[in-house]
């Protein structure tokens, strides 16, 4: 997906005919929604069978909130149209029912689908930092939102950001191989602790 990010600057007007603010966009749209999802029949289920999840719960609702606040952040530095914000509702709604039948169905496959969506958003900014460094991609101030909530110098800049995003993304990634890896050997989450406080 194609699309034109305009920058501001005391100069001149910096174009950027790059897809990867709005595959950014795009891609949180669709990862903040498993954590979401499995924290919430899993809630479900701990509330029915009156057990504990073994930190399961707190890791995936505390992965949603981490993917929606790298969306925000890509809502500050891309800036989206009306159509791509309509774009983000479509996707989510989609993507949300398709992934909660698929945990239903099989938490295995639903967390193994995640970790391989995980490995393509970290090409995907390893991708927009090479941008960045050849100078393709302008290298502007961070959103405040980013800095406050990734605790980032005054000055960090958008390599910065995207940087912790691919972090973020990489522990995503194992966190949801690791769960699809306790399905796989036939036992339950509850039985593995959760890894939990990374964010």
């Amino acid at each position: 997906m194609y699309c034109i990010i305009i920058w501001h600057d005391d100069d001149d007007t910096y174009y950027i005919q790059r897809r990867y603010g709005c595959r950014a966009m795009m891609l949180e749209t669709v990862a903040a929604v498993p954590g979401m999802v499995g924290g919430m029949l899993l809630h479900c289920k701990s509330l029915r069978k009156f057990e504990q999840s073994g930190g399961w719960i707190k890791a995936l609702l505390e992965e949603a909130e981490n993917e929606r606040m790298h969306l925000m952040t890509f809502m500050e530095v891309v800036k989206p149209r009306w159509y791509e914000r309509a774009l983000v509702f479509a996707v989510q709604g989609v993507f949300f029912n398709a992934y909660f039948l698929t945990y239903i169905l099989s938490p295995k496959l639903a967390h193994r689908i995640v970790g391989y969506l995980e490995e393509e958003a970290i090409h995907s900014y390893t991708e927009f930092l090479k941008e960045i460094d050849n100078g393709n991609i302008k290298n502007v101030p961070a959103p405040a939102i980013a800095i406050d909530y990734w605790r980032l110098p005054s000055n960090a800049t958008l390599r910065d950001v995207v940087t912790v995003i691919r972090a973020d993304e990489a522990h995503h990634r194992d966190v949801n191989h690791f769960a699809s890896d306790i399905h796989y050997k036939g036992r339950e989450l509850k039985e593995a602790p959760a890894p939990i406080g990374y964010h």
